[in-house]
C-alpha cells in the first residue's frame, strides 16, 4: 500500500518535472497566441501537450529540448514575445519573410545557443537590441528588410570582431 505521504512526494515531483518541461511549450503558445496564421502552419501547436517536438516547424534535440524553429515565408503577421528568450537551447531560429512587427525583444540576447537568427524580410521596427552582442555562438544574423532605426550595436559588432558572426 502506498503511504499519503509517498503520494503527495509523487504528485510534488511529477509536478515539478512538468513545470521545467513545459517552459518551452509555454513559450512558444505565448508566441502563437501572438501571430495570425491565415494558412494554419501552426495548427497543432497545442498548448496541453508537454512536448512541442511533434509541433510542425519545430525541430528538438535528443534531449527533446526545442533547437529549430522554423517559420520563413508562412505568411504570418504579428510580434516576437519575450518569452523566446526561454527557449535555451534553441540554434536556430527562422522567421524571414513574414509580416511580423514590433520590436526585437531584448530577451532573445538569452539564447546564447543561437548559431542563426534570420529575421529578415518583415515588418521589424526599433532598435537592434545590444542584448545580441550576448549570443556568442551566433554565425549568421540577418536582419535586412524591415524598419529597423538607429545605429547596430557596438555589442552586435563586437561578434563581427571576434570572428564568429560571419553574416
Amino acid at each position: 500500500m502506498v503511504s499519503p505521504i509517498s503520494l503527495v512526494s509523487l504528485v510534488f515531483a511529477v509536478a515539478i518535472a512538468s513545470v521545467d518541461c513545459n517552459i518551452e511549450v509555454d513559450a512558444l503558445s505565448a508566441w502563437k497566441t501572438n501571430l495570425v496564421d491565415p494558412n494554419g502552419y501552426l495548427k497543432n501547436w497545442d498548448p496541453t501537450l508537454v512536448n512541442p517536438c511533434t509541433w510542425f516547424h519545430i525541430t528538438c534535440n535528443d534531449d527533446d529540448r526545442v533547437t529549430r524553429v522554423d517559420l520563413g515565408k508562412d505568411e504570418l503577421s504579428g510580434i516576437l514575445v519575450p518569452q523566446l528568450g526561454d527557449l535555451s537551447n534553441l540554434q536556430y531560429l527562422e522567421v524571414y519573410g513574414n509580416n511580423i512587427s514590433g520590436d526585437i525583444p531584448t530577451e532573445i540576447g538569452k539564447l546564447t545557443t543561437l548559431i542563426a537568427l534570420d529575421l529578415y524580410e518583415n515588418q521589424l521596427s526599433g532598435t537592434i537590441p545590444s542584448s545580441l552582442g550576448n549570443l556568442v555562438s551566433l554565425n549568421y544574423l540577418r536582419l535586412n528588410s524591415n524598419k529597423l532605426s538607429g545605429a547596430v550595436p557596438a555589442e552586435v559588432l563586437q561578434l563581427v570582431k571576434s570572428g564568429n558572426l560571419l553574416v
